[in-house]
């Protein structure tokens, strides 16, 4: 059976650049579209990084004026990910992260996520000189949200198109004078289509002019329709209603597996959890009798990480620990730093980001927190589902869609997996740890609680069914 053929078109992708969840989605959708008959292409930019590896990939397809500068995409494969790299060193080859330098956005991004944006409508409508040519064209956050947009404005095509939403906050904004330099048609600009609060927006363009939508997750998708969640892009996603749906993400459980770990274990046989736990207090320098939490993530008031000096002190008497692993705002930073000086040798911190670390502490770990007050989908809860640390998480979003909560009747019928809580404040937030102080004090109900857990899955063979299913209709 021939492939059916899909452009995935992001700002990064695993294991070639991440600064997030995205870039793991990213990274994996292709192998788990495989088997449901598709082959996906992965274009991203070629960052500075990034050039060196690409150096003898063939060139499949050029542009000499790209917003500035010649671009060229070259094509390889990485990890088993077939790659697109749009290589235009004026625009990506510089010091810094994709996004920005010490922390201060390019003042250029319009331009060069526009350059990716118009290659990929480029190649949709024309293909690769490898004879390659997509039935579908896949947009990621607004990096890739005028790829849509160029398509749709082009003329004629014969290339459905979806723009996925991973995180509503970030929209690519870009001052109205911008619209000839980015290549948008001027009589566009209207609220009904690009026009944005007097401006213009990547993110909106691609939802007013994509085939579908989707979100990463069915209740994420419903709660960016009201304006506590939507942050202004409500009213155009309520339009378009009937054309956006939720698909959950999911985890590689061939890189997530408690089986693949140095110290290995499984649901039935969970010595080894012990033993990694005793070796994260080890390297954490911990004393814990209680239950001892992690918190792997982005130091932002979003994540609810502010919550955590007001929830921990009644968390810390009844017998309970913390590592933390992240980096972010400073003054967060800086409230668990105070937090680990008040508790010695019962919270313990790491700043920055270590995956090897990560993988650590999910194994030792007995409950993960995760208090945001907002999540798209989010994969910590389902990295936590997966090795039987119990998510304590906050029910919004994705943590409200794969995470059971452990009331009476979930655990009498035994399906639960963890522990929700709302709203994302204090009082919710502190009710949650003190149930997991109590159920952890039953030996045999928690065991129960973290097996059904580990029992949830969590990868991608669902997701990517829908997808799937998602691009066939389209394409009829």
């Amino acid at each position: 059976m021939e492939m059916k053929r899909v452009l995935s078109v992001a700002s990064e992708c695993v294991p070639l650049v991440k600064t997030g969840g995205l870039a793991d989605v990213v990274g994996a959708l292709p192998a788990a579209l495989a088997a449901q008959g598709w082959q996906m292409r992965v274009l991203i930019p070629a960052y500075r990084p990034l050039r060196a590896q690409i150096a003898d990939w063939p060139e499949v397809f050029a542009e000499e004026d790209l917003f500035g500068g010649r671009g060229a995409v070259k094509a390889g494969d990485v990890a088993g990910v077939p790659m697109l790299l749009l290589d235009a060193p004026h625009l990506y080859d510089r010091e810094g992260g994709p996004y920005n330098s010490g922390g201060v956005d390019w003042p250029d991004n319009p331009q060069r996520f526009a350059a990716l944006s118009w290659i990929a409508a480029r190649i949709a409508r024309e293909g690769l000189a490898d004879g390659w040519r997509p039935q579908v064209l896949h947009a990621h956050d607004w990096q890739a949200g005028y790829a849509p947009t160029y398509l749709a404005f082009g003329g004629p095509r014969d290339v459905a198109t979806v723009m996925t939403i991973h995180n509503i906050a970030f929209q690519g904004w870009a001052d109205a004078p911008m619209l000839g330099t980015l290549r948008l048609p001027a009589h566009e600009f209207h609220p009904a289509s690009l026009e944005y609060y007097g401006g213009l927006s990547s993110l909106k363009a691609g939802l007013v002019t994509a085939d579908k939508i989707t979100t990463v997750s069915p209740s994420y998708a419903a709660e960016l329709m009201r304006p506590e969640f939507g942050m202004g892009l409500e009213g155009v996603i309520a339009a378009r209603a009937a054309d956006v749906q939720g698909i959950l993400n999911g985890v590689d459980e061939g890189v997530w597996s408690p089986e693949a770990e140095a110290v290995p274990y499984t649901s039935r046989r969970m010595k080894g959890k012990a033993a990694n736990r005793a070796a994260l207090c080890e390297e954490f320098g911990l004393d814990v009798p209680g239950p001892l939490a992690i918190v792997v993530s982005r130091m932002t008031d979003q994540k609810g990480i502010d919550l955590l000096p007001q929830v921990l002190p009644d968390f810390i008497a009844g017998g309970g620990g913390l590592a933390i692993l992240g980096s972010g705002d400073p003054a967060l930073e800086s409230a668990m730093l105070d937090l680990v000086r008040r508790y010695p040798g019962r919270v313990a911190l790491r700043l920055g980001y270590d995956e090897a670390l990560s993988h650590r502490m999910f194994a030792g770990g007995d409950a993960v927190l995760v208090p945001s007050r907002f999540e798209p989908c989010g994969l910590t809860q389902l990295y936590g589902l997966r090795y039987g640390t119990v998510p304590v998480v906050a029910a919004v979003g994705g943590l409200a869609d794969t995470v059971i909560h452990a009331n009476p009747a979930a655990l009498a019928a035994d399906v639960a997996t963890g522990i929700t809580f709302h709203p994302t404040d204090a009082p919710a937030f502190a009710q949650a740890l003190r149930q997991l102080l109590a159920l952890h004090a039953q030996p045999a109900v928690w065991a129960r609680l973290v097996r059904h857990a580990m029992a949830q899955p969590v990868g991608w063979e669902g997701s990517a069914a829908a997808y799937a299913q998602l691009y066939d209709g389209i394409l009829r």
